[in-house]
C-alpha cells in the first residue's frame, strides 16, 4: 500500500522569523524560474518544512497563488527524497508562472541536488 503524502501545516515555514533565518543563516540556489534558499540542521531530528514566496512581480493574485499551489504540490510529491532538519524556501521569479509543471518540477528538483537536500 502506498503511504499518503500529506503537506501539513507543521511541515510550512509560516513565520516571517523563519524566512529572515534562511535568508541570514542558510545558503541559496539560483536557477531560470526559482531561487531555493537553504538552512540545514535547522530542526535536527525533524521533518523538512518549506515555505513559497511569490512577488507581485510573477503576476495577478490568481497567477501567484496558481504557481504557489503548483511548488507546494512538487515540494509534496518529492518530501520523501529530502533530508531531514532542512528547512527551504522556494522563492518564484516571473518566469514561474510561464513555465509547465513538469519544467518547474524539473528545475525544483535539479537545484535541490545542487543544494545538497536529497537523501537519496
Amino acid at each position: 500500500m502506498q503511504k499518503r503524502l500529506r503537506f501539513s501545516k507543521s511541515r510550512r515555514l509560516t513565520l516571517d522569523l523563519e524566512f529572515q533565518r534562511v535568508r541570514t543563516e542558510g545558503s541559496s540556489v539560483r536557477g531560470e524560474t526559482l531561487t531555493l534558499g537553504v538552512l540545514k540542521n535547522a530542526e535536527p531530528n525533524a521533518a523538512a518544512r518549506a515555505g513559497f514566496i511569490t512577488s507581485r512581480r510573477v503576476g495577478s493574485a490568481v497567477v501567484r497563488n496558481r504557481t504557489r499551489r503548483r511548488l507546494r504540490e512538487i515540494f509534496r510529491k518529492h518530501q520523501h527524497k529530502i533530508s531531514g532538519g532542512v528547512w527551504i524556501v522556494t522563492i518564484a521569479s516571473v518566469g514561474a508562472a510561464r513555465v509547465t509543471f513538469p519544467a518547474l518540477e524539473d528545475e525544483w528538483l535539479r537545484l535541490a541536488g545542487r543544494a545538497s537536500i536529497l537523501a537519496l
